[in-house]
């Protein structure tokens, strides 16, 4: 198990928001941080392996396929 040292909830929210709230509260944390982030826009999954692939924040874990609420694990570099 991940150590989680924040969360953020941006179920209901509709990209982009879930990718800006995600972006703003990881600027808060320090390198090697983990933030749980709980989504339930359709195209998250996507979205965030790409902001992942794009920022260099590691993905560390992601649940939910069965397209509902995803859970993504994103470690701060």
């Amino acid at each position: 198990m991940n150590k989680i040292d924040s969360e953020l909830d941006v179920r209901g929210l509709k990209c982009p928001l879930p990718i800006l709230r995600t972006k703003k509260t990881l600027a808060t944390m320090s390198s090697g941080q983990v933030l749980k982030v709980m989504a339930t826009d359709p195209g998250a999954r996507k979205d965030f392996e790409a902001f992942a692939r794009q920022t260099g924040h590691e993905m560390e874990d992601q649940s939910g396929d069965d397209g509902s609420e995803f859970v993504f694990l994103i470690r701060r570099k």
